[in-house]
């Protein structure tokens, strides 16, 4: 890498000029359902912690990890506007072989997590239709639902984008509707609640950390964004406040309109919230916008890990057929890795997916703040589009409280999940090397996107 000002040259300038690049509305979106995708999952928080910190929570959370990983991600995303995203960043300030592991870990982690959404989806439904509850017929459904998603992500993220729109509306709407019957309901005093003694601290930052996280995930797709040195840092600061705002408004109505049971709060209590406000049809609008949430979650974390992918075969990293693309140019192979994986992990249950993908999640973060501070003082002066307006030591601030929190979040991590997460990394080390031997073999071809300018640790 070299100490100048060159403008960074965009993977896709003069090589596929005809594909149709994301703007900043559909990003905004694809943002939010990497994230987020509502407040479905928040509702731990008040049996946790009760309503005081759970608010407390959504909003100062943001403050010290979304806000700094946003940041990151504004700066490196522009910095290197290709879709290998994060794996080019640690290969500059690190090198390859750790790029490689950046890229193996968070990929296992978005397949993982992945998993889940097949599954949610299923139990929003099985009230209905019974027989979705386990055995063969949900084994078929889990199959049916992932490949409808998957060919969604096939056909473009043009698609993809105006779907997450689409299901962002649908998602936040019933709470809109929520807020203004409730209005007349609302007791401030509800929102004070808060008994320090009884509070469960693991269960409570694990929630936060679970719904405000993954906002490094869009540089994966910087490739295919339109302007990415303009739209990327304007999509992150009103995706971070869509998506704060998409926690805070139902529980500040959801707390403050109904008498405070702790111990019913829990995953999809919100639909029992809407019942209590508005009657049975809020509630089958919630219940039905929780279930197609699931579905936008799945179509954005696809495109993710997919063109993560694609990027790291652009890179030479991967075998070069990772780099095909489809006649709607999308990583075909990508995505049949990626939804492969989804079948694979979708039979674990919901607790072990959300404790693994953390763990793998974690170590990755750890190594973007390391890239992110080396970067800043070994290539000063190389051009950033969008730069994060501190300093070195600013740099190395804004990473310190996001990294204590990633060691109390390993910390309260099982024996089980330490196991197979570590595992899981062991498994990253030995696959380069493996690869490299694989290359050197020719046992598969792998090569370099001339369009793409070089990059090396130093």
């Amino acid at each position: 890498m070299e100490s100048s000002d060159a403008e960074y040259i965009a993977l896709g300038e003069g090589s596929t000029p005809l594909l149709k690049k994301v703007s900043i509305i559909p990003l905004i979106f694809l943002i939010f359902y990497e994230v987020s995708g509502g407040p479905f999952g928040v509702e731990d928080s008040v049996r946790a912690a009760g309503p005081l910190l759970a608010l407390l929570g959504f909003l100062v959370f943001p403050f010290i990890w979304s806000v700094p990983e946003a940041l990151i991600t504004a700066e490196m995303g522009t910095m290197f506007p290709e879709n290998g995203g994060y794996v080019v960043w640690v290969s500059s300030a690190l090198g390859p072989y750790w790029g490689f592991q950046q890229g193996w870990m968070k990929w296992l982690s978005g397949v993982i997590d992945n998993a889940l959404y097949p599954v949610l989806f299923l139990d929003y439904l099985k009230s209905a239709i019974p027989a979705l509850g386990g055995g063969f017929p949900r084994i078929i459904a889990v199959l049916v639902v992932t490949l409808a998603l998957t060919y969604i992500n096939y056909r473009g993220l043009t698609i993809v984008g105006w779907a997450a729109i689409l299901l962002g509306i649908f998602s936040l709407l019933p709470f809109m509707v929520m807020g203004i019957i409730a209005i007349p309901r609302i007791k401030p005093t509800r929102w004070l609640m808060v008994d320090l003694n009884k509070v469960n601290w693991g269960l409570y930052l694990n929630t936060l950390f679970w719904n405000l996280n993954y906002w490094d995930s869009v540089s994966t797709l910087a490739g295919e964004v339109d302007d990415p040195g303009k739209t990327l840092p304007r999509a992150l600061f009103y995706a971070v406040i869509l998506v704060v705002f998409g926690y805070l408004f139902p529980l500040l109505i959801g707390t403050g309109a109904i008498s405070v049971n702790g111990e019913l709060w829990s995953d999809g209590y919100f639909a029992e919230v809407a019942k209590l406000i508005g009657g049975i049809w809020l509630r089958s609008w919630v219940q039905a916008a929780a279930a197609l949430s699931n579905m936008g979650m799945f179509v954005a974390e696809m495109s993710s890990d997919s063109f993560q992918l694609l990027g790291m075969a652009e890179r030479g990293m991967l075998p070069q057929f990772f780099a095909k693309r489809s006649r709607y140019g999308t990583p075909l192979i990508g995505i049949l890795f990626s939804a492969s994986g989804v079948v694979l992990l979708s039979w674990l249950s919901f607790q072990e997916i959300v404790a693994a993908e953390n763990f793998l999640y974690c170590f990755g973060m750890l190594m973007e703040f390391v890239a992110f501070v080396k970067l800043r003082m070994k290539f000063p002066s190389l051009y950033r589009p969008y730069k994060v307006p501190v300093g070195t030591m600013g740099a190395i601030l804004m990473c310190v409280l996001p990294s204590l929190l990633i060691f109390v979040v390993l910390a309260l991590s099982s024996f089980k999940v330490f196991i197979i997460s570590i595992s899981a990394v062991m498994m990253g080390l030995i696959l380069q090397p493996c690869l490299k031997y694989m290359e050197k073999k020719t046992w598969f071809r792998f090569s370099v996107n001339p369009d793409l300018p070089d990059i090396c640790a130093s």
